[in-house]
């Protein structure tokens, strides 16, 4: 049995050290064999809690105090996600002058929260993850106010497009 526990953690220690570059390669052979990576959309909910239990893994109870130690940086955090995103998100859709549905899409995931997907990068870039799973436990919990409102705000009922352009009622 301790042979086998080595094992795996040595394919453990290996696939977290070389991550980046596994999801890079994967990525590239999925984007030219499609149909080989098809089924995997069937099972994208286990995927992403096999993905949430592995970044668990990786953070402590220490991490967490640490985290939650500095509250400042947390709700900073959250507040640009809410701020920052959806604003650019707004200005690209201005920018690039895009007709309506694009432009609602466009600023709806500007003013989502960030999720597992940003834990991971995170994590790959060798930042703080505790912090980044903090951010995405306030971002996620503020988001049904949030999101809804900043939508309405931005691509709602006081901005009309009309004419190839976005106009203020």
């Amino acid at each position: 049995m301790e042979k086998i526990l080595n094992k795996i953690a040595k394919i453990s220690s290996l696939a977290s050290r070389y991550i980046g570059i596994i999801i890079i390669a994967f990525s590239c052979v999925a984007f030219f064999w499609r149909d080989g990576f098809a089924w995997m959309t069937n099972y994208t909910s286990v995927f992403l809690g096999v993905i949430m239990f592995g970044m668990g893994l990786t953070i402590k109870m220490e991490d967490f105090r640490i985290v939650f130690s500095r509250p400042k940086e947390v709700v900073i955090g959250a507040v640009a996600q809410y701020t920052i995103m959806p604003v650019v998100a707004w200005i690209l859709c201005k920018v690039m002058n895009l007709p309506a549905d694009l432009a609602l899409g466009v600023i709806l995931v500007g003013c989502c929260p960030g999720g597992t997907a940003s834990n991971v990068i995170t994590y790959i870039a060798g930042g703080d993850v505790a912090l980044s799973v903090g951010m995405t436990i306030v971002s996620t919990l503020a988001a049904p106010l949030a999101t809804p409102f900043l939508v309405y705000v931005l691509a709602g009922a006081g901005w009309k497009y009309h004419s190839g352009l976005w106009c203020s009622l």
